[in-house]
């Protein structure tokens, strides 16, 4: 199978004709490329939403999803990756792709959002912003799934936020590492690929992420505490290269946005409940998940306060979008 290592440049005259599509009579199979294991729950979600599509397809379109980075794509590569046509498919998370598209990263200004009610009011505004953003890298994003519950998991319990002075937090994306800094940290922007091999060798001592990504990398085998922050959100995209999506029918395409837009809602609930699920096999493996004092975080809203405006004059294309979504919920 070809991956994104074995890729020859000789090989780009290719890209016309996408080389993980594979076509059998009327058939159609397309990869998939995610970067999360097959027990992580958005893995589980892409896997039902392939066998709903060859179900609703009756198998003429069949998603072959390949986890774990199988394909050699890391997260940050895969909106380009799509866009490029080096993989049809691809569960990509939005904050990793700033580097290409600013505005993906909206989500994960800290403390911006604080419910998945008030995420739902923010993708409202945000949608059309993510329509263009798909336009302009050549595909189509068929449904978004937001992460849980953020946490900072540490190698011991704090009383303050002297307690992470120096302490290197890995962060996915740009905005949470400048929030670790903030915070007294050392935000350390690295591929969720990486986290694991940089804890065991003690490159990091800390990592910002849900529960559910602290389960993927048993995080209890370095880390004692994991702190109920809720400091941002993200989501992920499943998106499709958009002349892989031409090139299906059109009684097909519809077919697979009705399953999407079936799914979605379900897929939110699977991320709600998976938050418990994972907090309850952190504890079971040894570490402790507290809630920070009130007095702690009203200290990390105050010196992250910064990163809206920041982010504003970065990425002012976001600002109608805040300004809406905060008129809505009645905040400023």
């Amino acid at each position: 199978m070809i991956t994104r290592r074995t890729f020859l440049p000789a090989a780009a005259g290719l890209l016309a004709a996408p080389v993980f599509i594979r076509r059998a009579a009327a058939a159609t199979q397309l990869d998939l490329a995610t970067v999360w294991p097959d027990g992580n729950f958005h893995t589980q979600n892409v896997k039902r939403f392939a066998a709903e599509v060859a179900k609703a397809t009756g198998n003429a379109v069949t998603i072959n999803v390949q986890s774990g980075g199988a394909l050699g794509f890391k997260g940050p590569e895969q909106l380009a990756a799509v866009r490029d046509g080096l993989v049809p498919m691809a569960d990509i998370l939005n904050n990793q792709q700033i580097g290409d598209e600013p505005a993906m990263g909206v989500e994960s200004i800290s403390f911006l959002v604080g419910s998945f009610d008030e995420l739902k009011v923010l993708h409202k505004h945000l949608m059309p912003e993510y329509e263009r953003i798909a336009a302009r890298n050549n595909q189509k994003f068929l449904y978004i799934v937001p992460w849980p519950t953020q946490y900072i998991h540490l190698k011991s319990p704090i009383s303050s936020l002297d307690g992470l002075r120096g302490v290197r937090i890995r962060s996915s994306d740009k905005t949470t590492a400048d929030m670790a800094n903030l915070l007294g940290g050392a935000g350390t922007m690295m591929p969720w690929g990486e986290v694991v091999p940089a804890l065991a060798s003690g490159r990091i001592e800390g990592v910002a992420t849900s529960a559910t990504s602290g389960v993927d990398g048993r995080f209890w085998e370095f880390l004692k505490v994991a702190y109920r922050t809720n400091h941002t959100f993200s989501s992920q995209l499943v998106s499709i290269n958009l002349d892989s999506w031409n090139g299906l029918s059109a009684e097909n395409r519809g077919k697979i946005e009705e399953v999407a837009r079936r799914l979605q809602p379900e897929f939110w609930n699977v991320a709600a409940n998976d938050d418990a699920t994972s907090v309850k096999k952190l504890t079971d493996g040894g570490m402790q998940v507290l809630d920070p004092s009130p007095e702690m975080m009203a200290e990390m809203r105050r010196r992250t306060a910064p990163i809206k405006e920041e982010f504003l004059k970065r990425v002012p294309a976001a600002r109608p979008i805040i300004t809406a979504y905060l008129a809505e919920l009645g905040r400023s």
